[in-house]
């Protein structure tokens, strides 16, 4: 079942917020909300399950994925709350059903409470109540600054970090009893939410920071809130939470079950007899978004941004993304296998052809009638793109992030001297700008291919 993906900006009291959310499915509207410090791709497997009889939309929450940070300093459960109410507004989706695991249960919960009406019933994975203790604990400790540093040690960090959450609950506290029992090693796995953490950079401490000062926000019965089911598995770190809860309002269950399955099954079986009426058109932006393209390589989703209209469309160097690019007054794309754009079924093509359909259907769809090629960088291909799998110790990353510094000062970048020096600015070479320049190498699967194809093609 194919999933979309769109940008909706919505209007604040702060100012103009951009949303980014994916979609699947068809039949009443599920909102779905993910955890942090993820984003709402950790919920396609999910959505394309339940999109068989719901509408899933589930949004990126604010500074996580490809949504905007919240314009407030230091945001509150609140805050995070009234956003995902402003989504919900902006949408037309009043009166739907909602989905929410951890820290989006959380979230959703307050929303209910804040405002009437908005949901029709709530399916909660894990809700925490947080003891003095914890939230004393997590404060010193849980959310450490995320800030890219001029050699890449913070990725160091990062992999550990992201690895051994699904060791230790938290993630810091290693003794043997914060063990959990659903450790893992898999760096596919990892490198998921590696990305997602690129992603949000040092915004992940505001929406992590709402949810674990969160109190514990449940409605009264005298507010005759909309209908709730929290439940949480074996294995799951606020399953003990479930009876932290205290009384509920009527309508509201809470409940341990045995498994994950066994959570999502509850979930959906609660969540069916409360749908709200059928929708199938929903807001999005006019200035960026997710082409659907089919050619007989490709079926994806190309991402691209710029200017509606525009007679040029930009592309991108290999191992680069339209982001990277100046395309004011332009339109640009993520070529397949970078940036934000879909990756080939298959392994990528040398052949340019195929390269080449991707772009003709989205230009044709986006009405450009011409077609600018960033330069090729110089050197060899097979030098200029090594293997960056993810691997058991994290090493790809800062493998990258050397690229990247070496980018800056040679061409091509694997041979330092005085022969292959390049004039550069000390701005390509800030901490800041070399996030953004790693992150697109780590999403660049299919650079060597593209790299090849162009020159087989003549086009240097």
């Amino acid at each position: 079942m194919q999933i979309t993906r769109h940008y909706l900006t919505i209007s604040t009291a702060s100012g103009p917020r951009r949303v980014h959310y994916r979609k699947c499915g068809e039949g009443p509207p599920l909102l779905m909300v993910h955890q942090s410090p993820r984003s709402s791709a950790e919920y396609e497997p999910l959505m394309r399950q339940w999109g068989e009889h719901f509408t899933c939309i589930a949004p990126d929450t604010p500074g996580f994925g490809q949504s905007d940070r919240l314009a407030k300093p230091s945001p509150d459960i609140a805050d995070y709350a009234d956003a995902i109410a402003e989504f919900v507004t902006a949408m037309g989706l009043e009166g739907c059903i909602a989905y929410g695991f951890h820290s989006g249960g959380i979230i959703l919960v307050t929303a209910l409470r804040r405002h009437s009406g908005l949901f029709r019933a709530l399916a909660i994975g894990g809700y925490a109540v947080w003891t003095e203790q914890e939230v004393s604990l997590f404060g010193k400790s849980y959310l450490p600054a995320f800030l890219p540093s001029s050699y890449g040690e913070h990725l160091t960090w990062l992999w550990n970090r992201m690895l051994e959450q699904s060791w230790f609950f938290p993630w810091f506290d290693t003794r043997p009893q914060t063990r959990l029992p659903m450790a893992h090693d898999d760096p596919a796995r990892v490198h998921e939410a590696i990305l997602e953490m690129l992603d949000a950079g040092d915004a992940y401490r505001d929406g992590y920071g709402a949810v674990i000062n969160a109190p514990r926000d449940i409605p009264d019965a005298v507010d005759n809130p909309a209908p709730c089911l929290i439940t949480a598995y074996d294995g799951d770190p606020l399953q003990v939470h479930i009876d932290r809860l205290g009384a509920l309002p009527p309508g509201w269950e809470a409940r341990k079950v045995t498994t994950p399955e066994a959570h999502r099954a509850a979930s959906i079986d609660f969540l069916r007899p409360h749908a709200g009426p059928f929708r199938a058109d929903f807001p999005e932006d006019a200035d960026a978004g997710f082409l659907p393209v089919k050619t007989p390589h490709f079926d994806g989703l190309v991402h691209w941004s710029g200017k509606p209209g525009a007679e040029t469309l930009l592309v991108h160097a290999p191992a680069r993304e339209a982001s990277l690019t100046n395309h004011q007054g332009v339109l640009a794309i993520d070529l397949p296998g970078h940036g934000l754009s879909s990756g080939w079924a298959g392994p990528a093509p040398d052949d340019w052809s195929a390269w080449q359909a991707v772009i003709d259907a989205a230009a044709a769809a986006l009405g450009a009638r011409a077609c600018q090629f960033e330069p090729l960088p110089t050197g060899d291909p097979d030098r200029l793109y090594p293997d960056l799998s993810p691997d058991r110790h994290g090493n790809y990353l800062t493998k990258a992030w050397s690229i990247a510094r070496a980018e800056c000062f040679f061409s091509p970048w694997y041979v330092a001297s005085a022969a292959t020096a390049i004039a550069f600015s000390p701005v390509d070479a800030a901490p800041e700008r070399l996030a953004q320049v790693h992150r697109a190498r780590l999403r660049a699967t299919a650079a060597k291919a593209c790299h090849s194809a162009r020159i087989a093609a003549g086009l240097s």
